[in-house]
């Protein structure tokens, strides 16, 4: 069966390993094909942690009630829809790296921003420390707070959400249950 997930012009094909396949829930998996396809979308080379961001607020419902309130996801988004008429065209042609985390070398990691691949290495490692074999939204939405330079971070300070507070919130409600 032919793969009907847009390439990201000028990138050669990412490696999709089972491995790496994996380690995601269907709902995260969901997030990055959602992530892979605003990229193309928006003419970016890489899915960067802002890309990842929007679709994970979009299609996680977990995600969302994280937030502080209804009105936060809504604004976040408001942020990430300006992105493509202007906020963001500053980032494009740019590769996002924080230099906040070790950059990953995994060959899955093709056709993502080095912050990108880290925030879902991160994910896949909060999971792991939870008990978990496959990562989910709050782990990424977790892995996206951690890296205060990345652009998921600069969209969340802007839509007025606190991203310390916000993980906070998560780990809380990740101890409670």
């Amino acid at each position: 069966m032919q793969n009907r997930t847009p390439r990201i012009p000028q990138q050669p094909a990412p490696n999709h390993r089972a491995e790496f396949d994996a380690r995601l829930t269907v709902e995260l998996a969901a997030v990055v094909t959602g992530a892979r396809r605003r990229a193309l979308r928006d003419g970016d080379r890489q899915i960067d942690t802002a890309h990842l961001l929007h679709s994970l607020i979009e299609s996680d419902p977990e995600v969302r009630t994280a937030f502080d309130g209804g009105a936060q996801p809504a604004k976040v988004l408001g942020y990430l829809v300006q992105r493509s008429i202007g906020y963001g065209l500053r980032w494009q042609g740019a590769v996002e790296d924080s230099g906040a985390l070790p950059v990953v070398t995994d060959p899955g990691a093709e056709g993502w921003s080095p912050s990108a691949a880290s925030a879902m290495a991160g994910a896949y490692r909060r999971a792991r420390s939870l008990g978990r074999e496959r990562a989910g939204g709050i782990d990424l939405l977790m892995a996206l707070t951690a890296d205060r330079e990345c652009r998921a971070v600069e969209v969340l300070e802007r839509a007025g959400v606190d991203p310390a507070q916000l993980e906070d919130r998560i780990a809380e409600a990740s101890s409670q249950g």
